[in-house]
């Protein structure tokens, strides 16, 4: 008998759509993570979070460096810039010292930003709407 059925043979090789990383309390990495799946991290990671397609910050967790996924969620504290792909959510415990960039932030009350916030995508649509309207006055007053 096969320890491995060919749907689990299928689901390796599609790489890491489904993994599951925990970085659980207590433990410490020390240098950077590298992974296509959901990391979550309840201790402290000294290092960079890259390509992730979701990490999820428990509230006694620690990021200290930057943070590139598609999506991310913070209970704990980041020291280092933030990159979400396509969503951010702060909780009310989270605290990030550096600057964000997302097309989608949700921050709740009590939550603490120590840098920048930049909207990608969403906000430049609006401004180059706007800009074109804007144009389009301009020439119709000069017209």
């Amino acid at each position: 008998m096969a320890i491995f059925s060919k749907d689990d043979t299928a689901r390796a090789a599609k790489g890491s759509e489904a993994t599951l990383s925990i970085i659980s309390s207590g433990t410490t990495v020390s240098g950077d993570v590298t992974t296509g799946g959901v990391l979550k991290v309840e201790g402290q990671v000294d290092g960079s979070v890259r390509e992730a397609r979701q990490v999820m910050l428990a509230k006694e967790g620690a990021i200290r460096g930057d943070v590139h996924a598609s999506e991310v969620v913070v209970g704990g504290v980041i020291d280092g810039n933030v990159t979400a792909h396509e969503r951010l959510e702060l909780q009310s415990t989270a605290v990030v010292n550096g600057d964000i960039t997302t097309k989608s932030i949700v921050v709740m009350e009590g939550a603490r930003i120590n840098g920048a916030v930049r909207m990608t995508e969403l906000a430049l649509v609006g401004r180059g709407d706007e800009s074109r309207d804007t144009k389009d006055a301009r020439a119709a007053r000069k017209g």
